[in-house]
């Protein structure tokens, strides 16, 4: 039987259920192909060890399940990461995995594991539903707990939003809960329980992703987002939002019509609109986006296909011409988390925790999951995730903070103001053993490239330097590298495209440097970038501002050029560095 398309699937699905529960109950070890397809709409992965794939002397896989939760703004209670960490210890493989979308993933869970696992979530008041498939994702917001009108509301918004577009099928309840009623799944649209006014019986073309950000913070990266939102607020409340659309970072390495883009601005709109904005930008991206060829099926190529004016005047027909404005000026200063001590503004702290990798595991002498569950019982503070895998505890009174600092350091986790600048923002992807797609290592070796590099800017005297350095097991681009001031993209076992000259603000694209980079050469290849820096810098200027003022003419090329203009900063590369490049 030939395989079918994603399309098919969703369409025969009958509304996302498939076969799903009747292998559920079986012994099949794995879902068919078409299952786990309609498996990532309830939050699950199918996966495999593959370092258990050398050696194996069977036919079958080590099967395993990803679960990812879903929580708008990255906010969960004590409660809640508690319940967490029960799974992980109980039927995970002992570790959780923050997300850079604000969830969090629980690695290793077997099939026969799976509807208990997503029962506990459910039991702690979350949800699986939606956090993966073609549909609106995790909707993201500032991590950081300010105490003011704007973070509230920006926050309100990000719930109505992950409300508004939870797929309206009884599927999820069917299948984990034996067609009990949730709480969190909406009701049904229409009495058969199947039509869904948002996404209809075949859902999105592809998966979409929406954040909202408050200026000069931009740690939700709103320009690799397919829908945008930045709040004007010059009297302290907001009055509107500025709306940004076609974001995404997703590419193939050698098919040139696929390439990252820069979100846009669409049109500004008052804060009651927003949400009817976001159903119009959705909706847009439902009927007119690329159900044939899902390598081109993301928002930014139907922007790119039809033009910006076009989708603005079908996104203004849903909505209404008469409640679009021109968008507002925008500026934002950096991607990075408030790590450390920082007051909320009502009289408390929060503090900021430094993840490496966004994995929470206990290893050697710092254990991150023993300390993350010691305060979690010990104090109840309120934990938000961070785009940067990174974990904020929040609501501190201020008598307990060194209580609070004392816990951490009992379980060896390091005052985050001992990290070089590098260290703060850099994140990588999960890739190998799990992820089906990567192509090299990223999240396992991620902590010794560092090390190199923090070697490097030692030697230069740049520990200091604001540098933002992002690192993929394939070119999806889940870790956003294509805006990083270097980013490592995996192209095989050992071997990277180098891309370097994005912006610590997250609002310029980088340009491939060098097509292949070994691991081992890393930091010497940084290094050369990095001394050109040194000798040629300006007063204090970033590296950031130092490569947007000698190496980028202009604006973010046009998607068109994109490649092109990869290949013309390859080029300049190989002449300037005398680096042989290799496939």
């Amino acid at each position: 039987m030939p395989k079918q398309s994603v399309e098919q699937v969703k369409a025969e699905s009958q509304g996302l259920r498939g076969e799903i529960g009747r292998t559920l109950g079986s012994d099949a070890t794995r879902f068919s192909e078409e299952d786990a397809t309609l498996l990532k709409f309830h939050g699950t992965y199918q996966q495999d060890d593959r370092d258990r794939r050398k050696g194996a002397t069977t036919g079958d896989k080590a099967w395993m399940f990803m679960v990812r939760t879903k929580m708008p703004g990255g906010e969960l209670t004590a409660a809640q990461y508690i319940a967490h960490d029960d799974l992980a210890g109980s039927l995970g493989n002992s570790t959780l995995r923050l997300t850079t979308r604000q969830g969090i993933q629980l690695h290793g869970v077997l099939k026969g594991d799976l509807r208990e696992t997503i029962a506990q979530i459910r039991a702690a008041g979350l949800t699986t539903w939606g956090a993966c498939g073609d549909v609106v994702r995790n909707t993201m917001a500032p991590a950081a707990p300010i105490a003011d009108a704007v973070h509230a509301e920006v926050h309100r918004f990000a719930r109505s939003l992950s409300e508004r577009f939870l797929a309206r099928s009884r599927a999820y309840s069917e299948i984990w809960f034996q067609g009990e009623r949730v709480p969190i799944e909406p009701e049904p649209a229409a009495a058969d329980g199947e039509t869904d006014p948002i996404y209809g019986e075949v859902c999105l073309p592809r998966k979409f992703k929406i954040g909202i950000a408050v200026p000069p913070q931009n740690d939700v990266d709103i320009y690799s987002q397919d829908l945008g939102f930045v709040p004007f607020a010059p009297h302290g409340e907001i009055e509107g939002y500025t709306v940004l659309v076609g974001g995404g970072f997703g590419m193939t390495h050698g098919i040139h019509s696929t390439f990252p883009t820069l979100a846009q601005p669409l049109f500004y709109v008052r804060r009651e609109d927003a949400v009817e904005t976001a159903v119009a930008v959705v909706t847009t991206q439902r009927d007119h986006g690329n159900r044939t060829d899902r390598k081109r099926a993301r928002l930014k190529y139907l922007i790119e296909d039809r033009g910006l004016e076009w989708f603005r005047g079908e996104v203004t027909q849903r909505l209404g011409q008469w409640r679009t404005f021109e968008p507002k000026v925008i500026e934002f200063s950096t991607v990075a988390d408030r790590l450390g001590w920082h007051e909320q503004g009502d009289g408390r702290w929060f503090y900021g925790v430094q993840v490496p990798g966004g994995r929470i595991l206990d290893q050697d002498d710092t254990r991150y999951r023993s300390a993350f569950r010691a305060v979690a019982e010990r104090f109840g503070f309120t934990l938000r995730l961070t785009p940067n895998t990174n974990l904020l505890l929040t609501n501190i009174e201020p008598d307990q903070r060194e209580s609070l600092e004392r816990t951490l350091r009992a379980f060896g986790v390091p005052d985050p103001g001992g990290l070089s600048a590098l260290r703060r923002v850099a994140h990588a992807c999960v890739a190998l053993p799990t992820c089906g797609l990567a192509l090299a290592e990223s999240e396992r070796i991620l902590p010794s490239l560092l090390d190199g590099i923090d070697e490097v800017l030692r030697d230069l005297d740049l520990t200091d330097e604001p540098i933002l350095f992002r690192m993929t097991g394939c070119p999806n681009g889940c870790a956003r590298p294509y805006n990083a001031d270097f980013s490592l993209v995996g192209r095989a076992p050992g071997k990277y495209a180098l891309f370097v000259g994005g912006s610590i603000a997250g609002d310029r694209l980088a340009g491939l440097e060098q097509k292949t980079v070994a691991t081992a050469d890393v930091p010497a290849v940084v290094r050369g970038y990095l001394e050109e820096f040194v000798r040629e810098r300006e007063n204090d200027e970033t590296f950031s501002a130092y490569w947007g003022r000698t190496h980028v003419n202009g604006p973010a090329p046009h998607p068109q050029q994109f490649h092109l203009e990869l290949a013309e900063r390859a080029a300049r590369a190989e002449s300037r560095i005398e680096v042989a490049f290799a496939e």
